[in-house]
Order: structure tokens, then sequence, then C-alpha cells
């Protein structure tokens, strides 16, 4: 739905070009002599061309202004065009796909859709940027069973906003309306984001070794994960029976507002540490499945992860959703509990890049260290977590 790819209505059509006009409109208007009334119309099916245009109007400008150098040509073409970067000695292209999960009700029923994007953007790049890679671009897809051109532009405008804190370019999309397949209001969003790195340069399991330090980088809350779990446990009657717009326990904020806190994008941070040269050797982006489950995927079969806790202390969400009867081992292997991003780096050089990580205005957590793996033992020993939602 966004930049200068395609940009259709299931009908497409090419993000940020004018329909044509001088058809012969006359011929293809007027009523139907086989049923005698008003002929049938893709509008009266479902899809409104117009509301169409009107969207790739109001986000024309955005798009362009999540621009890279490496983009060849303009809006409107019926593919994006994009250079590999110079300099890159034997490049490897990274591509990562995702969407933002049941965090779409939450804006749906705030009717606040100018963040949602952040998201989309983050939990692609999040996981491509763990290679050591850059982002290059983005391709979305927004689908809706009624497009309102108001709320595309405010999804688009978050979403060039995150690709700006990403440093990628929003380089195509699509926008599918599609009658039938949704609720009234209700829509869908997925991305591709594309990067590159240098084949020498390749962060993981191939680099982490026993000894390295895991040094974690503070969430924002649930970004876009467990979000099915969060709203049972906040919303449903049976349980906290809370409204968006109430106080949310032990927080400052509203229920809505902490749901809705976007996703956290650490590309500045993982720059920070790539500066850092031979310091930091993998990177883990704790997604789906928490930190039971994603800081392994970082480590080589035989090693193993020791997580002591101790020193966490996760936003004021986590302990809410937990008070509803939410096992703490449930909660590790649900939610990110206040860790975004778990770095293993050389214990050597672990001062030197806690240091660097701060002047980005990163919160560093210690968490513990790689160890080799006794055999048949899980990959992650998590330790200290009995404070956590207490």
């Amino acid at each position: 739905m966004i930049t200068p790819l395609p940009w259709g209505s299931k009908r497409t059509l090419p993000r940020g070009r004018a329909p044509a006009n001088g058809l012969a409109v006359s011929k293809l208007q007027g009523n139907d002599p086989r049923r005698g009334g008003a002929p049938l119309s893709y509008r009266s099916a479902g899809v409104d061309i117009d509301a169409g245009n009107e969207a790739v109007r109001r986000i024309r400008d955005l798009v362009a202004s999540a621009r890279r150098p490496e983009q060849i040509g303009d809006l409107g073409g019926f593919a994006g065009l994009f250079g590999l970067p110079r300099g890159l000695a034997d490049p490897v292209l990274i591509a990562c796909a995702d969407g933002v999960g049941t965090k779409l009700l939450v804006a749906i029923a705030m009717d606040r859709h100018d963040t949602i994007g952040i998201d989309l953007v983050a939990m692609n790049v999040n996981d491509l940027i763990v290679t050591g890679g850059e982002a290059l671009f983005l391709l979305d897809y927004i689908a809706s069973g009624r497009l309102d051109p108001a709320k595309v532009e405010a999804i688009v405008a978050g979403i060039v906003a995150g690709c700006k804190l990403a440093g990628c370019a929003l380089l195509g999309g699509e926008t599918a309306e599609l009658p039938g397949m949704y609720a009234d209001g209700h829509y869908d969003l997925a991305a591709f984001a594309v990067g590159v790195i240098d084949r020498a340069r390749l962060l993981g399991p191939q680099r982490v070794r026993a000894g390295d330090r895991a040094l974690g980088l503070a969430s924002s809350g649930l970004h876009s994960n467990g979000y099915s779990l969060a709203r049972r446990a906040l919303l449903d009657p049976e349980h906290a029976g809370l409204d968006l717009g109430d106080p949310l326990p032990h927080g400052e904020r509203s229920v809505g507002e902490a749901l809705l806190e976007p996703t956290r994008i650490y590309t500045r941070a993982l720059a920070a540490a790539l500066a850092c040269r031979d310091g930091l050797h993998g990177a883990a982006h704790i997604t789906g499945g928490g930190l039971l489950e994603n800081p392994q995927r970082a480590l080589a079969d035989d090693l193993a992860v020791n997580l002591d806790l101790r020193d966490l202390t996760p936003p004021p969400v986590f302990r809410a959703i937990a008070e509803q009867g939410v096992a703490t081992d449930e909660m590790l292997r649900t939610f990110n509990c206040g860790v975004g991003m778990i770095l293993y780096v050389d214990p050597t050089r672990e001062a030197e890049l806690r240091r660097a990580l701060e002047d980005v205005g990163e919160r560093v957590i210690d968490l513990g260290e790689v160890a080799p793996r006794p055999a048949g033992a899980a990959q992650v020993a998590i330790y200290g977590a009995d404070h956590l939602f207490g």
C-alpha cells in the first residue's frame, strides 16, 4: 500500500500514478438494456476506484519522503527499482516478512492508526538487522473490506515514520479492497523487508562462542507479540475486564495507550554495537516465543545461554497481565518481558560496547553469558525470574 510499486485495490493502480482519462466512458455508461436497470459496476460490487485514487493522492508525498539514494525512478511503475550499495565485496541479500497480529484489533477499537505502521516496520527490520546487515527497503500490503483513504493515509504515515527510524526506503506496496473478506472497519497489514550485508561481516551462530556476554536492550512494552493473550487477560470480562480507556494497573497510562505503544526499532543500537569492530558476535530479536524461544536462535547447537533476570524491571503492562493468572513460564515463552533484543558480545569488549549503546540512548541490561551446552540440556536457562511480575 505504499510507494512506487504497484498500488492496487484488487484492481491494481500503480501508486502515485493518476488514473487514465479519456476512455470511451460514454460507451460504458447507461442502463443495461438486458436488465432495464443500472449497469453492474465495480463500485456496486464493493470496490471503489475513486477511493483508491484518493488514497494514492494522499500518500504520494509521504511515500516520496522515505527514499534512499539507491532508488531508481519515481512512483507509479509496475515494480520498484533499487541498486545495491557500492563497496560490498561479496554482497548477501537478507529478506524478511511479518505482520503485527492482533495488535491491529486494539488500533481499530481505539480508532488510532498512525503508529501501527511503526510496528509493521519494526517487526521486519528487527529480524533483519540481527544478521548484522542494513535494511534497504520495505514493501507493504494493506487489505480491507472497504477502502478508507484517511485511514490508509494514517497507516502509511506510521510506516513512513518507521522506515525513517530504520533508515530504509518505502519502495512499494499494495492496497487491496476485498469486499466480503473483512468485518466493517477491519483491515490487515503485512510487510516484506530486504537488506544487504557483506558475507564476511555476517553475525550469528558461526561467531558466537562460550564466554560471550549476553546484554539486553530494553523493550518499550509488548511490542507486537502475544496480543491474543494480553487482550484476553486485560479486556475479557472473565479476567481483568478493563476498558481501553481505563488506567493500567501499576502504570501511569491507559490500558489502550500501553497496548498501542509502538515496537522499538533497534537500528541505531545495532549500528553503534557494530561500530565496535568485532565486538558484537550475534544478536537475537525477542519476538514471538519470548525469552524462552528466541535467544538460542543466534547460538550453535552446542552452546547455551544462562539468563539472570534479577536486574530486569519489565514495564507495568506485563505485571498487569501476569496478575490475571498467567504463569511465569507462560509469560516468558509468550512475551519479551522487557527485553527487546539480546546482544552476544566479546567479553573483552563489553565495556566499550556498553558505552557505545548508552551513548545512543539504550538502557543496557546485564543478562548473563554463553556457555557450553550439556548433553540433553535446554539452550536457554533462566534464573531470577521470581520477582518479575510480583
